[in-house]
């Protein structure tokens, strides 16, 4: 089986010697840790590829946008430290197979491999949970998403009206829609939220 192991994380989380020691009757073949691009994909055609999403070059998910726009079989595993359900739904729609967190065992990233390798779906337990946390409530639209993305770089209100080319009005009106869909008691809580989910970037 040809596994890619795209991040130093993964690499990490995947010991190469341990895979061997253990399943002798398996055949694992390991790319490079730096990232899998799409030229290497195209290269290797590896049978399960395991994507982090935080990589040196660009990020995982565009990654995994890019090399599933041209094979659209691919099967990608997401191996992340980001828990939010909004990242969790950007790459199951982007087309990842399976979506973990990097505090499983061996023996379940294994199991995994092969069911990805099968065919199969899988999710955490943590990308489940919150996914089904976050279910019931109103996702932000765009706009708001765009005024949450500015209101954690500490710009007020004026501010982001006039980078965004809106009433100062327009701007109040968002930022309360935003707290309440969040359940923020105020602006630095909606952004630790919005970073938390996933909605907005770190």
């Amino acid at each position: 089986m040809r596994i890619p192991c795209s991040g130093n994380s993964a690499g990490k989380l995947f010991p190469r010697k341990k895979i061997h020691r253990k399943h002798p009757h398996e055949y694992w073949r390991f790319a490079n840790d730096q990232g899998i691009s799409i030229q290497q994909f195209r290269v290797h055609r590896p049978d399960v590829t395991l994507m982090d999403l935080q990589m040196p070059e660009m990020s995982g998910l565009d990654a995994l946008i890019a090399i599933r726009g041209e094979f659209p079989e691919a099967r990608i595993i997401v191996l992340t430290t980001y828990r939010g359900d909004v990242q969790v739904l950007r790459a199951m729609k982007a087309g990842a197979r399976a979506y973990l967190v990097k505090n499983l065992m061996d023996d379940e990233l294994l199991g995994t491999v092969r069911d990805v390798h099968a065919g199969k779906r899988r999710l955490s337990t943590e990308a489940s949970y919150e996914l089904a946390e976050h279910a019931a409530e109103d996702a932000l639209t765009q706009p708001e998403v765009d005024i949450l993305r500015l209101i954690a770089a500490g710009n007020a209100n004026k501010q982001i009206a006039a980078k965004l080319s809106l009433t100062e009005e327009t701007v109040k009106g968002r930022v309360k829609n935003i707290l309440s869909k969040l359940g923020a008691s105020d602006r630095t809580h909606a952004a630790t939220i919005g970073i938390k989910r996933g909605i907005i970037e770190p």
